[in-house]
């Protein structure tokens, strides 16, 4: 099966584990989904997460986390699609929920936290939100 978006299928997978209280998802790997796990993992959204290689391209697991018997993501949303890519300065990176959620941002620099990269001046594509 081919994928069209890879980032967007991963986006869904994690929300539907969520919403069906799953431990762990597994999906395709890639080094853009491994880097989107490290930047959630980082920002506190998601637990430890691990590529197992088989002899493909490999499987990436998510630990997903929950605070008081509910998912620490309440919501997320591909932002830049393969059909309208959106593109930022870093003066111009929105907030989510005014500073409680994050943007996942594809920077020269790689892949990292709408506030990383307000740190760094640099801007990129948006690639998801998160809250």
């Amino acid at each position: 099966m081919s994928l069209q978006d890879p980032i967007a299928d991963m986006l869904t997978r994690v929300r539907n584990a969520l919403m069906a209280r799953h431990e762990e998802v597994e999906l395709p790997s890639s080094k853009m989904k491994a880097a989107i796990a490290d930047v959630l993992f980082t920002e506190g959204y998601l637990g430890q997460w691990r590529v197992d290689s088989d002899n493909k391209q490999g499987v990436l697991h998510i630990q997903l986390k929950y605070q008081q018997n509910r998912p620490v993501i309440d919501g997320m949303r591909r932002v830049s699609k393969p059909s309208c890519r959106v593109y930022v300065s870093h003066d111009e990176i929105p907030k989510v929920m005014s500073g409680l959620g994050i943007c996942i941002l594809s920077t020269p620099r790689g892949i990292m936290s709408d506030r990383r990269a307000r740190e760094m001046k640099v801007g990129g594509e948006i690639l998801c939100e998160v809250w």
